[in-house]
């Protein structure tokens, strides 16, 4: 439950390497670090009950600002009592600044100093969001931590639109904070988190780390990456841009990624995540396991008794069997996604523990060889 008193830290536990251990306090409770934050777009983690995605070890999700203002409105959520009341999710929640929406699923919009006019995806209404509007739907909305407004671009582009989005994010993130800071949103015990922007290009990176850095954030986001580039490339950005970043805050790598991008960005000191991949995933038929993925489409599975991975807590990992969940995914039933979904959130909420783990015993070099082990070894032979 939410404790108004109870105001917004972080408590750098234990590094190893660069991989941090740490704790995100939040007037919703605490966030244990590294941490994967399931994506709940419209209110709601697709396929699961809020009770489901807590018991798979999620701390946090994450809201989304554009969805949530277009439909059912942030004014209509505020008046029902706030997100954390409307989705039924008394732990933490953090929203987006809703930036990536509009300029991936507008059909018209238009981008000036001032902020972004678009067009509803949903029934063609204008719209005109700004770096003060986007901190005052999140306000209206209650969550925990909050993000600035940035444009995020493509890559590749280039260098010259790289570092003029930079600098327009850098501006923007100057008048998000102020915006934050008159809705007493430090007061409530909330975070904003500025957004590191610069692309591809380490140079821009690094400037616009450095610059963020003395603003009086309560956390640090690298925006950006896994947008069309290879890993090694976003790799490559976190091994120049984490060591600019403020060590007493958290750091978030927005929109990723596949478990291996998790293990290799903590390893690069990442603390927070976001993804839909498995949730996305998971409604086409696709289970990641400590095995690596496993395509539940594929014929091989229709006759096989075993489940997933009989050694796993999870009740749609150990419980059901191969020939089940592949006639789930072949039929088209519904159930087929919400196991699936399941089993995905359970798995990246177990490999998340096994990081926090070993870096609280030194041992995370370890850990990521053995996992990269298992993931080389394959999936169980079908029988």
């Amino acid at each position: 439950m939410s404790d108004n008193n109870k105001k917004f830290g972080f408590k750098l536990i234990k590094t190893d390497g660069m991989a941090r251990r740490g704790e995100i306090s939040t007037p919703h409770g605490i966030v244990n670090t590294p941490v994967f934050m399931p994506v709940g777009t419209q209110g709601t983690v697709k396929a699961m009950y809020p009770e489901q995605v807590r018991q798979t070890g999620a701390d946090v999700v994450l809201g989304n600002t554009y969805h949530l203002m277009l439909r059912p409105t942030a004014e209509r959520v505020a008046r029902l009592g706030g997100l954390h009341k409307f989705m039924n999710w008394p732990h933490t929640i953090l929203t987006d600044s809703g930036g990536f929406q509009v300029m991936s699923l507008a059909q018209l919009r238009k981008l000036d100093e001032d902020g972004v006019r678009f067009q509803s995806h949903i029934d063609g209404s204008k719209h005109h969001l700004t770096p003060e509007r986007s901190i005052e739907i999140q306000g209206l909305l209650g969550s925990d931590i909050q993000m600035q407004l940035d444009e995020c671009i493509k890559l590749p582009s280039p260098k010259e639109e790289i570092q003029r989005a930079m600098e327009l994010s850098l501006r923007w993130a100057e008048r998000s904070r102020r915006q934050f800071e008159e809705m007493n949103g430090p007061l409530k015990g909330q975070g904003l988190y500025g957004i590191v922007q610069g692309g591809d290009q380490p140079d821009l990176r690094i400037r616009s780390a450095e610059e963020l850095g003395k603003m009086p954030f309560e956390g640090y986001s690298v925006g950006g990456l896994a947008v069309g580039e290879p890993q090694e490339v976003m790799l490559r950005m976190l091994d120049i841009t984490t060591p600019v970043m403020p060590t007493g805050k958290p750091r978030y790598l927005m929109g990723v990624g596949t478990p291996d991008d998790l293990l290799e960005s903590v390893k690069r000191g990442i603390d927070q995540f976001d993804c839909v991949m498995p949730t996305r995933a998971g409604r086409h038929g696709l289970a990641y396991t400590r095995y690596g993925k496993v395509n539940l489409k594929n014929a091989r599975h229709q006759d096989d008794p075993r489940s997933l991975d009989e050694g796993n807590d999870c009740p749609a990992t150990s419980t059901y069997s191969r020939a089940y969940l592949h006639h789930l995914v072949r039929a088209g039933e519904g159930l087929a996604g919400m196991l699936l979904t399941w089993n995905n959130l359970a798995y990246y909420q177990q490999l998340m523990l096994g990081m926090r783990e070993a870096i609280e015993q030194g041992r995370f070099e370890d850990f990521y060889a053995q996992t990269k082990a298992d993931w080389a070894k394959g999936d169980i032979p079908a029988l």
